[in-house]
């Protein structure tokens, strides 16, 4: 049988550990409306003095049931984050709605501080993710109207409207307040100052002349 003293350093070893990976799960208050003006700097936004806080503070005439105009590569990401509406500040979460142009696509990007479940509401979606190194495993489907598809955090994943005739829409919540978004090929080829390109022919194992080209594309962005 195990003595008092190890007992009692058993417990104090797992309140420790406990105490090193506490974190909040939520808020602390009802709300914290983000205070865009706050000399404050914070991880994500000071709270407004809650006296000041009204329901504009919750609320954007979005629109999101209204088409937009898609880009070269047949996209239009909506995203209404914190910078749209103050009052998600610490809820943990926004939304976006995706517009796909016939043939159009949400290009290869990832989610730095979001996963992502997509919900398809007109239309035929061709989606999927790569999982991490070393495995690289691409998880694909096709989704109808009303199907639902989860993007794990950080994960590369992308939507295409196979469709040539119609356009698709879909409605995606992502898990932030500010998820982020890297497009890949944006942020290898279209970065400022640019990646070496020598650097890149390498990484890419393709001539230099490739990479130059490549590199002199106007990479548009999507989300607006």
């Amino acid at each position: 049988m195990a003595s008092p003293s190890i007992c009692l350093l058993a417990a104090l070893l797992a309140l420790v550990a406990w105490q090193a990976i506490a974190s909040d799960p939520s808020p602390l208050q009802d709300f914290c409306v983000a205070d865009m003006h706050s000399p404050v700097l914070v991880n994500g936004f000071a709270c407004l003095d809650p006296k000041y806080v009204n329901a504009d503070h919750f609320f954007k005439a979005a629109m999101l049931d209204t088409p937009r105009k898609t880009n070269k590569v047949g996209s239009n990401v909506t995203l209404i984050n914190v910078m749209q509406i103050p009052g998600l500040n610490t809820l943990g979460i926004s939304i976006a709605r995706i517009d796909y142009a016939p043939l159009g696509q949400n290009p290869p990007h990832t989610h730095p501080r979001a996963t992502e479940i997509l919900t398809v509401l007109e239309g035929t979606l061709y989606v999927g993710f790569v999982t991490s190194n070393p495995n690289n495993t691409l998880f694909s489907k096709v989704l109808n109207k009303g199907d639902v598809f989860v993007f794990p955090q950080g994960l590369i994943h992308f939507q295409f409207n196979p469709n040539p005739h119609q356009p698709a829409v879909a409605i995606a919540a992502l898990s932030s307040q500010n998820p982020g978004a890297i497009t890949i090929a944006n942020a290898v080829f279209g970065s400022k100052p640019p990646i070496s390109d020598i650097v890149l022919a390498k990484a890419f194992q393709v001539e230099k002349g490739t990479i130059d080209w490549l590199q002199a594309q106007f990479w548009e962005n999507n989300h607006y």
